[in-house]
């Protein structure tokens, strides 16, 4: 598998690289449904339009349509998918910030049009099932491992899963609940959460502490040189695990890397 340089692919849920030019020609799609999934994070249900197709962990273009106001960020961004391909809704999450275009989208009523293009991207699960996947996540960048989640207990894949998740609090940490029962349904998922700021929470943290590190990894992971490693997360964060995963020995070559910015 060819990595991906840290430089090459960048999100928030939603992508800060200069983003293709929308596809005018995309498909409709309708909101159906908002709720707030953490702190400071809020997911939005769309419409699925017929025959449309992803990978788990792809993102695709979304572009307001004829929005009350914009700025000179734009009308259109790149969020990863945080549903999974089985489901019937798509479903995106994203930070909140006050831009024109989060705006506009937390305001809008059910039944909003919005475009949506053809999903793409790299950052999907590998077939070899025996070969482990260690996803490392940070904040919102826990999106495309959610799909993939979702997707690996729906099929019932032989993979095992790693699933290290970073946030400064645990009231920042979007779909933990979620994330916990799928751990539960699936025997080979294992989520090792971690805050960084745990006297900053309202009730106690039993999790662990502190960001996620060489140490962490080895107490979970046996033969750290075994799986293929994915990483999402912010810019400085995605940097760091590459750098660490690199200075463990990890092959450049079994390292998927996606960073994820605010809008």
């Amino acid at each position: 598998m060819a990595a991906i340089q840290p430089a090459a692919v960048a999100r928030t849920g939603a992508a800060v690289l200069p983003l293709k030019e929308p596809d005018a020609d995309g498909h409709e799609v309708h909101l159906l449904r908002r709720e707030t999934v953490a702190a400071g994070t809020v997911a939005f249900h769309f419409t699925r339009p017929p025959g449309y197709a992803y990978r788990a962990g792809q993102s695709a273009l979304l572009t307001l349509v004829d929005p009350p106001e914009t700025d000179a960020e734009g009308d259109t961004r790149e969020f990863t998918i945080a549903s999974a391909p089985h489901e019937a809704e798509l479903m995106f999450a994203m930070r909140s910030r006050n831009t024109a275009f989060k705006r506009v989208l937390e305001a809008a009523a059910p039944g909003t049009t919005l475009r949506l293009g053809e999903a793409d991207g790299d950052l999907v699960l590998h077939e070899d099932g025996a070969r482990p996947a260690v996803f490392i996540a940070g904040g919102i960048g826990i999106t495309p491992f959610l799909a993939m989640a979702r997707q690996a207990a729906h099929d019932a894949l032989p993979h095992a899963l790693y699933l290290f998740y970073a946030n400064h609090t645990p009231a920042e940490a979007a779909f933990l609940p979620e994330l916990r029962a799928l751990q539960r349904a699936n025997p080979r998922l294992r989520l090792i959460a971690t805050v960084t700021e745990p006297e900053r929470s309202a009730a106690p943290w039993p999790g662990e502490r502190g960001p996620i590190g060489p140490e962490l990894l080895q107490r979970h992971i046996a033969a750290l040189s075994e799986p293929v490693y994915y990483l999402a997360g912010p810019p400085a964060m995605t940097l760091a695990m590459l750098d660490m995963l690199e200075d463990l020995g990890v092959d450049p070559g079994a390292i998927q890397s996606d960073e994820f910015d605010g809008y």
